[in-house]
This record gives C-alpha cells, structure tokens and sequence, in this order.
C-alpha cells in the first residue's frame, strides 16, 4: 500500500498538482483508483468536470461496500462518517473474509485505518520524491498511472468474458483517445463493461 500511495503521489506532482495538492486528495477523497484517475485526465488536459465524472464511475463500487458493511457496522453518528471514509477495497474483503460480526468489524477498522495512514504518508513521501528529483516526467512517472490501473485489472482476468470485456474496451480506448476530450475514453470503456453486465443477467 505504501508504494501504491507513494506512486499516486509522484504521479500527482508528474501530473502538475502541488504536494499539498495531491495530499489532499488523499484525505479527502481516499479511492485509489479514483485518485488516480483525477490526475490521470487533469494531467491529459481533461476538464475538471470530466475528471468528476470518471472518479465517481470508478468509486461507485465503494457505495455498493457500504451498503454491504453497514448492515455489519451498525454505525451511527461520526463513527458512521468516518467509517464511510474508510470503506475501501481491503477493509471491505478483510472484513467480509471473517466468520462472525465481532472479528469482521475489527478487520474493517484495523485494517481502514492502517491502509488510511499507510496512503497518506507515502503519498506525501512520493510527492515530495518527486519535487526533490527535479522534473518528475524525466524519470517516466507518467506511466504510473496506466501501470496502476493494470495492476488492478490483471488478477481479475480469470475467465473469457471478463478477457473479452477487456480487449473490447482496449479496441474502443484505442480508437477514442485521439479523437475525444481526456477522461471520456474511460467513461465509454466502463459502458461496455455495464451492458455485458447487464446482458448476463
């Protein structure tokens, strides 16, 4: 986690946000695959609108975890607030791999509050390598960002559908990046993804 956070923060600074820029996204939004988008269409030239848009496709799956984890959580008030802020990928899947609510709500805290500080702080590391070695695109970290997104996607290729999905959307991006602003070839792609979706339903 710590090197994930430490990439999204040089890819931040190689993307033209300031450190205290990119540090707050970090607190504030705390999605990866969001954050990474944001500066991903920003630093192509996106509009911030189209930055919004396809952060928030992205992290729809957190409010889908919520929905989840609230029936286990049964928070109210501000552990409800700060509970939300955490509900990631990891404290979700640790907390629904335990066998009872007692070990399950440990799971999710121990383990939303460690992935929270663990991000922020090489976040920052990141952010501040990248200003210390001069012009962050020298060294290549624009490719952070696509190799992020790659490492995301890889372990959940398992069967033909979901490779063909992803070769489709590949073909699509491929042909829309020269031609449409930055941030709708990620919007487009996720389309197909819904209506395979939908379709196998």
């Amino acid at each position: 986690m710590g090197a994930y956070g430490s990439a999204f923060g040089a890819s931040a600074v190689a993307n033209h946000f300031t450190v205290l820029q990119a540090c707050l996204l970090s607190l504030l939004l705390f999605s990866g695959a969001s954050q990474f988008a944001v500066i991903g269409v920003m630093g192509a030239g996106g509009s911030a609108a189209s930055a919004i848009a396809t952060s928030t496709l992205l992290g729809t799956r957190n409010a889908l975890y919520g929905l989840r984890m609230s029936s286990i959580l049964k928070h109210k008030g501000w552990r409800r607030a700060i509970g939300a802020q955490i509900t990631i990928d990891e404290s979700t899947g640790v907390a629904l791999s335990q066998s009872n609510e007692v070990d399950a709500r440990k799971g999710f805290w121990y383990t939303g509050l460690g992935v929270f500080l663990f991000w922020n702080l090489f976040t920052l590391m990141g952010a501040l390598g990248a200003n210390a070695i001069g012009d962050p695109s020298a060294w290549g970290l624009d490719a952070a960002v696509p190799a992020a997104f790659l490492g995301m996607l890889w372990p959940r290729l398992k069967e033909r559908a979901t490779w063909a999905v992803a070769a489709a959307s590949l073909v699509l991006a491929l042909v829309l990046v020269p031609n449409v602003p930055a941030g709708v070839p990620i919007i487009s792609c996720a389309l197909i993804a819904i209506v395979v979706g939908w379709r196998s339903e």
